[in-house]
């Protein structure tokens, strides 16, 4: 992760994730530079992972790219519903010992 913009948000979904008490966290910075964070949702109803949740914020804010996502916490599992959105996005995952992983 050698692009401060990522590491900015590093930061902001560990910050969401220590202050939410989640399983996971993410933050996703869009191409105009506007920046999204969520959490996992879990109800008996609706089970979203960190990736969905914040693709689907973004979305609904009328977002047109994807430059960049940071996940930590427990791993998300749909990476899919990322890369069909926007193939050419960064896509990181952090977990508790924090070695960084591209997905």
């Amino acid at each position: 992760m050698n692009n401060p913009e990522d590491s900015k948000l590093l930061i902001l979904a560990q910050a969401t994730l220590a202050r939410s008490g989640s399983q996971q966290a993410a933050a996703l910075r869009d191409t105009t530079g506007r920046t999204y964070v969520a959490v996992n949702v879990e109800s008996p109803s609706l089970n979203l992972d960190a990736f969905e949740a914040v693709l689907t914020v973004a979305l609904a804010s009328g977002i047109t790219g994807i430059e960049s996502v940071v996940a930590c916490g427990s791993k998300p599992s749909n990476v899919a519903s990322l890369k069909d959105f926007a193939p050419s996005a960064t896509i990181f995952f952090i977990n508790a010992g924090g070695d960084i992983a591209t997905l």
